[in-house]
């Protein structure tokens, strides 16, 4: 699990300017299924699937079965300012999860998933000069966390996360005299962070089941340090380090709440609709001299989806699962331009499949994924996202004792 972590930590690849904002852009625990969904999973209820967005859904884990998600993507991005735009690709490891039971009424999960990324590279004039803006890194939850059903339909649990991760953000500055600058200022996060679950379950006559499901993580300061180095680029001299402080009292994550309403029909018909707050304007980050001074704005993201799986038993095509979904996201990044500040807003569509495999419980998601993110400023970059998203979500039936005959 740590070699497989090592890996998925290094394999993140974003590109995007908006990036440079904050902690870079957020994630919201969805795996590949949830992300077809748009991204849905507060009140998503599964023996077959695992949802690290409500760690009370663990609950339902099959007292034979372990769960084992691992999912990858592609993204393909054009953007636009004012008149130029430019395409570039990104992706890798997404996230990797699994589950397995603890007894009839409770389960446990553990996984690896990206809390933010950032990736970005541009240039600009300055004065007597130009330079260039480039960064790297991101933050990522190693989780665990259990669930359990107080009564038949209530649920209950929590993910205890290691937060972890390296930022980088470099200013290179080149004058016309003088040797050229590397400004990098390095931000390692080194905390733990709480998330707690609740989910509902009613039954509404034989085929119908209506779940609510709600999430809380509070907010805390983080630990870790932060620092600046500066290097004269074509001279012998060392970098010298300038105002290393720690992240405690300095930088912040907000508390995050989410509530999602889900509605089953038949076990073959699904649809569901959430909505996620993060009052970021509560939130710290640190001024840092020559870097982006950051202004946070509250978060907030609506998110809806369907799916549908014909028959479960049925022939191959029958028992595929069909998924759609939409979301609309205001940040909490804001980008000031021209003397005025903006919002960033993405929203974007989904679909994708199940592909269950042959002569096995294991399902294939492949989801498709178009996002616009952008300002109200035609003069802000607006970028279009064409994700493609693989998971595999392995089904096994374990801790079944073997009988003799």
């Amino acid at each position: 699990m740590l070699a497989v972590s090592s890996l998925a930590a290094s394999a993140q690849d974003t590109t995007s300017p908006y990036s440079r904002f904050g902690y870079g852009l957020l994630n919201d625990n969805a795996t590949s299924a949830q992300s077809q969904m748009g991204g849905v999973g507060y009140a998503m209820r599964s023996g077959r699937q695992i949802n690290a967005m409500n760690p009370a859904s663990y609950a339902l884990a099959d007292s034979l079965t372990f769960l084992f998600d691992m999912g990858v993507d592609l993204t393909f991005v054009h953007s636009t300012e004012g008149s130029v735009s430019r395409n570039s690709t990104g992706g890798g490891v997404d996230y990797i999860t699994m589950q397995f039971p603890l007894g009839s009424r409770m389960g446990m999960s553990i996984g690896l998933l990206p809390y933010s990324s950032v990736g970005y590279s541009f240039g600009s004039a300055i004065e007597n000069g130009s330079s260039s803006h480039e960064g790297t890194g991101g933050l990522n939850k190693l989780y665990l966390g259990i669930g359990g059903r107080i009564i038949s339909n209530l649920a209950i649990g929590a993910n205890i996360s290691y937060l972890f991760g390296t930022t980088y953000h470099d200013v290179y500055a080149t004058q016309s005299v003088g040797n050229p600058a590397l400004f990098e200022q390095i931000t390692q996060v080194r905390d733990f962070h709480l998330d707690f679950g609740v989910q509902y379950s009613v039954n509404i006559g034989r085929k119908n089941r209506l779940t609510a499901g709600l999430t809380y993580s509070p907010a805390k300061t983080l630990l870790g340090h932060t620092w600046i180095q500066k290097y004269i680029v074509n001279t012998d001299e060392a970098p010298d380090t300038l105002n290393y402080t720690r992240l405690r009292g300095n930088y912040s994550l907000p508390e995050t709440w989410g509530a999602g309403l889900a509605y089953e029909w038949n076990s073959a018909l699904t649809a569901e609709v959430d909505f996620t707050y993060q009052p970021w304007s509560k939130a710290k980050l640190m001024a840092q001299e020559t870097f982006v001074q950051n202004r946070f704005a509250d978060r907030y993201k609506f998110a809806a989806g369907l799916s549908w799986q014909p028959k479960a038993r049925g022939s191959y095509f029958q028992r595929v699962t069909y998924r759609i979904g939409g979301h609309f996201t205001r940040d909490y990044m804001v980008v000031n331009h021209a003397g005025a500040d903006y919002n960033v807003n993405d929203y974007g569509i989904s679909c994708g499949f199940g592909l269950p495999a042959p002569m096995s419980k294991t399902v294939v998601n492949l989801g498709f994924e178009w996002l616009r993110r952008a300002t109200s400023s035609s003069a802000v970059v607006a970028e279009n996202y064409f994700n493609i998203r693989l998971g595999i979500n392995f089904n096994q039936t374990w801790f079944m004792k073997s009988q003799l005959k």
